[in-house]
Protein backbone atom coordinates (compact mmCIF):
# COMPACT_ATOMS: atom_id res chain seq x y z
CA UNK A 1 0.00 0.00 0.00
CA UNK A 2 2.98 2.38 -0.13
CA UNK A 3 2.21 3.57 -3.64
CA UNK A 4 -1.53 3.93 -3.08
CA UNK A 5 -0.91 5.83 0.16
CA UNK A 6 1.31 8.28 -1.73
CA UNK A 7 -1.06 8.62 -4.68
CA UNK A 8 -4.00 9.54 -2.45
CA UNK A 9 -1.87 12.35 -1.01
CA UNK A 10 -0.60 13.53 -4.41
CA UNK A 11 2.92 12.49 -3.45
CA UNK A 12 5.44 10.58 -5.57
CA UNK A 13 5.43 6.81 -5.05
CA UNK A 14 9.01 7.12 -3.83
CA UNK A 15 7.73 9.04 -0.81
CA UNK A 16 5.43 6.15 -0.02
CA UNK A 17 8.35 3.75 -0.07
CA UNK A 18 10.42 6.07 2.12
CA UNK A 19 7.60 6.20 4.67
CA UNK A 20 7.30 2.44 4.39
CA UNK A 21 10.89 1.99 5.57
CA UNK A 22 10.20 4.19 8.61
CA UNK A 23 7.09 2.13 9.37
CA UNK A 24 9.09 -1.09 9.20
CA UNK A 25 11.50 0.29 11.78
CA UNK A 26 8.63 1.08 14.18
CA UNK A 27 6.90 -2.26 13.66
CA UNK A 28 10.07 -4.30 14.10
CA UNK A 29 10.79 -2.60 17.42
CA UNK A 30 7.16 -2.99 18.51
CA UNK A 31 7.17 -6.69 17.57
CA UNK A 32 10.24 -7.27 19.69
CA UNK A 33 8.55 -5.57 22.66
CA UNK A 34 5.49 -7.77 22.09
CA UNK A 35 7.66 -10.88 22.38
CA UNK A 36 7.58 -11.90 18.72
CA UNK A 37 10.51 -14.20 17.94
CA UNK A 38 10.27 -14.37 14.14
CA UNK A 39 8.95 -11.55 11.94
CA UNK A 40 8.86 -11.89 8.15
CA UNK A 41 8.11 -8.95 5.86
CA UNK A 42 7.60 -8.80 2.10
CA UNK A 43 9.93 -6.09 0.78
CA UNK A 44 10.07 -7.01 -2.93
CA UNK A 45 8.24 -9.87 -4.59
CA UNK A 46 9.43 -11.71 -7.68
CA UNK A 47 6.48 -10.09 -9.49
CA UNK A 48 7.58 -6.57 -8.53
CA UNK A 49 10.10 -6.59 -11.39
CA UNK A 50 7.06 -5.84 -13.58
CA UNK A 51 6.74 -2.35 -12.10
CA UNK A 52 8.04 0.70 -14.01
CA UNK A 53 11.81 0.54 -14.40
CA UNK A 54 12.47 3.84 -12.65
CA UNK A 55 10.47 2.71 -9.61
CA UNK A 56 12.37 -0.58 -9.45
CA UNK A 57 15.70 1.25 -9.60
CA UNK A 58 14.58 3.62 -6.86
CA UNK A 59 13.59 0.67 -4.69
CA UNK A 60 16.99 -0.95 -5.19
CA UNK A 61 18.67 2.27 -4.01
CA UNK A 62 16.31 2.42 -1.02
CA UNK A 63 17.27 -1.13 -0.08
CA UNK A 64 21.01 -0.42 -0.20
CA UNK A 65 20.59 2.70 1.93
CA UNK A 66 18.21 1.09 4.43
CA UNK A 67 20.42 -1.97 4.93
CA UNK A 68 23.42 0.25 5.67
CA UNK A 69 21.49 2.50 8.04
CA UNK A 70 19.49 -0.10 9.94
CA UNK A 71 22.01 -2.88 10.57
CA UNK A 72 23.61 -1.42 13.71
CA UNK A 73 20.29 -0.28 15.28
CA UNK A 74 18.93 -3.79 14.68
CA UNK A 75 21.93 -5.31 16.43
CA UNK A 76 21.55 -2.88 19.35
CA UNK A 77 17.94 -4.03 19.73
CA UNK A 78 18.92 -7.71 19.64
CA UNK A 79 17.40 -8.29 16.19
CA UNK A 80 19.08 -10.55 13.65
CA UNK A 81 18.47 -9.89 9.96
CA UNK A 82 18.02 -12.53 7.29
CA UNK A 83 17.33 -11.58 3.67
CA UNK A 84 15.42 -14.39 1.99
CA UNK A 85 14.81 -14.88 -1.72
CA UNK A 86 16.59 -15.20 -5.06
CA UNK A 87 19.15 -12.50 -4.27
CA UNK A 88 21.41 -13.59 -7.15
CA UNK A 89 19.23 -11.44 -9.43
CA UNK A 90 20.31 -8.24 -7.64
CA UNK A 91 23.35 -6.22 -8.62
CA UNK A 92 26.64 -6.53 -6.77
CA UNK A 93 26.15 -3.40 -4.69
CA UNK A 94 22.88 -4.64 -3.21
CA UNK A 95 24.18 -8.17 -2.67
CA UNK A 96 27.15 -6.72 -0.78
CA UNK A 97 24.85 -4.55 1.36
CA UNK A 98 22.77 -7.62 2.20
CA UNK A 99 25.81 -9.66 3.18
CA UNK A 100 27.22 -6.88 5.36
CA UNK A 101 23.92 -6.27 7.16
CA UNK A 102 23.46 -9.97 7.85
CA UNK A 103 27.02 -10.23 9.16
CA UNK A 104 26.64 -7.19 11.44
CA UNK A 105 23.42 -8.50 13.01
CA UNK A 106 24.51 -12.15 13.25
CA UNK A 107 25.25 -12.01 17.03
CA UNK A 108 21.70 -10.84 17.86
CA UNK A 109 19.29 -13.38 19.34
CA UNK A 110 16.22 -11.63 20.80
CA UNK A 111 14.29 -11.69 17.51
CA UNK A 112 14.86 -12.65 13.88
CA UNK A 113 13.71 -10.33 11.09
CA UNK A 114 13.28 -12.06 7.75
CA UNK A 115 13.14 -9.58 4.87
CA UNK A 116 11.84 -11.29 1.75
CA UNK A 117 13.34 -9.83 -1.42
CA UNK A 118 12.83 -11.19 -4.93
CA UNK A 119 10.78 -13.86 -3.23
CA UNK A 120 7.65 -15.71 -4.29
CA UNK A 121 5.92 -18.58 -2.54
CA UNK A 122 5.66 -20.66 -5.73
CA UNK A 123 9.33 -19.99 -6.53
CA UNK A 124 10.24 -21.21 -3.05
CA UNK A 125 8.32 -24.47 -3.40
CA UNK A 126 9.78 -25.09 -6.87
CA UNK A 127 13.37 -24.45 -5.78
CA UNK A 128 12.87 -26.66 -2.72
CA UNK A 129 11.62 -29.49 -4.94
CA UNK A 130 14.62 -29.07 -7.25
CA UNK A 131 16.99 -29.11 -4.27
CA UNK A 132 15.40 -32.27 -2.91
CA UNK A 133 15.65 -33.98 -6.30
CA UNK A 134 19.27 -32.89 -6.70
CA UNK A 135 20.02 -34.44 -3.30
CA UNK A 136 18.46 -37.72 -4.43
CA UNK A 137 15.60 -37.40 -1.96
CA UNK A 138 12.01 -38.49 -2.70
CA UNK A 139 9.64 -35.57 -3.25
CA UNK A 140 7.66 -35.53 -0.01
CA UNK A 141 6.29 -32.88 2.31
CA UNK A 142 9.26 -33.48 4.59
CA UNK A 143 11.90 -33.13 1.88
CA UNK A 144 10.32 -30.01 0.38
CA UNK A 145 9.91 -28.44 3.80
CA UNK A 146 13.56 -29.10 4.58
CA UNK A 147 14.76 -27.17 1.52
CA UNK A 148 12.47 -24.14 1.71
CA UNK A 149 14.18 -20.75 1.94
CA UNK A 150 12.68 -20.27 5.41
CA UNK A 151 12.86 -23.90 6.53
CA UNK A 152 14.42 -23.02 9.88
CA UNK A 153 11.72 -20.48 10.79
CA UNK A 154 8.83 -22.93 11.19
CA UNK A 155 5.18 -22.41 10.20
CA UNK A 156 3.56 -18.99 10.02
CA UNK A 157 1.22 -18.34 12.96
CA UNK A 158 -0.24 -14.97 11.96
CA UNK A 159 -0.21 -13.25 8.57
CA UNK A 160 -1.06 -9.53 8.48
CA UNK A 161 -2.06 -7.87 5.19
CA UNK A 162 -2.37 -4.09 5.15
CA UNK A 163 -3.84 -1.62 2.67
CA UNK A 164 -7.32 -3.10 2.35
CA UNK A 165 -6.28 -6.01 0.12
CA UNK A 166 -7.66 -9.43 1.00
CA UNK A 167 -5.19 -11.78 -0.60
CA UNK A 168 -1.81 -13.22 0.36
CA UNK A 169 -0.05 -12.40 -2.94
CA UNK A 170 2.25 -15.43 -3.22
CA UNK A 171 3.75 -14.88 0.24
CA UNK A 172 5.24 -17.87 2.14
CA UNK A 173 2.59 -20.22 0.74
CA UNK A 174 3.90 -23.49 2.18
CA UNK A 175 4.44 -22.35 5.76
CA UNK A 176 1.19 -20.36 5.82
CA UNK A 177 -1.01 -23.43 5.40
CA UNK A 178 -2.55 -22.94 8.87
CA UNK A 179 -1.78 -19.27 9.40
CA UNK A 180 -4.41 -17.01 10.90
CA UNK A 181 -5.12 -14.14 8.47
CA UNK A 182 -5.57 -10.55 9.68
CA UNK A 183 -6.60 -7.97 7.07
CA UNK A 184 -6.25 -4.28 7.83
CA UNK A 185 -7.59 -1.35 5.80
CA UNK A 186 -4.70 0.78 7.08
CA UNK A 187 -2.00 1.48 4.50
CA UNK A 188 1.47 0.28 5.46
CA UNK A 189 2.96 3.81 5.91
CA UNK A 190 0.24 4.45 8.54
CA UNK A 191 0.41 1.04 10.23
CA UNK A 192 1.57 1.54 13.80
CA UNK A 193 2.36 -0.42 16.97
CA UNK A 194 -1.27 -0.04 18.05
CA UNK A 195 -2.44 -1.87 14.91
CA UNK A 196 0.11 -4.63 15.47
CA UNK A 197 -1.04 -4.99 19.07
CA UNK A 198 -4.67 -5.24 17.91
CA UNK A 199 -3.76 -8.02 15.48
CA UNK A 200 -1.81 -9.92 18.13
CA UNK A 201 -4.67 -9.65 20.63
CA UNK A 202 -7.06 -10.99 17.99
CA UNK A 203 -4.67 -13.86 17.30
CA UNK A 204 -4.46 -14.72 21.00
CA UNK A 205 -8.23 -15.19 21.00
CA UNK A 206 -8.24 -17.62 18.09
CA UNK A 207 -8.80 -21.34 18.59
CA UNK A 208 -6.19 -23.10 16.48
CA UNK A 209 -7.51 -26.57 15.65
CA UNK A 210 -5.19 -27.87 12.90
CA UNK A 211 -7.91 -30.16 11.55
CA UNK A 212 -9.27 -31.22 14.94
CA UNK A 213 -12.59 -30.37 16.52
CA UNK A 214 -13.16 -27.78 19.22
CA UNK A 215 -14.06 -30.61 21.57
CA UNK A 216 -10.69 -32.27 21.04
CA UNK A 217 -8.84 -29.03 21.69
CA UNK A 218 -10.90 -28.29 24.80
CA UNK A 219 -10.23 -31.82 26.05
CA UNK A 220 -6.55 -30.96 26.05
CA UNK A 221 -5.39 -33.00 23.08
CA UNK A 222 -2.18 -31.43 21.73
CA UNK A 223 -2.40 -29.51 18.49
CA UNK A 224 0.40 -31.52 16.95
CA UNK A 225 -0.52 -34.90 18.42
Amino acid sequence: GNGRWAKERFLPRTEGHRRGVATLRRIVEAARREGVKHLSVFAFSSENWNRPGDEVQTLMKFFVKALAQEAKPLLENGIRLHVVGDVAAFDGKLREAIAQAEQITAPASAMTLNVLMNYGGRWDIAQAARAAAAAGEPITEESIGKHLALSWAGPVDLMIRTGGEKRISNFILWQAAYAELWFSDVYWPQFGPEHLHEALEWYDGRERRFGKTSEQIQAGEGENA
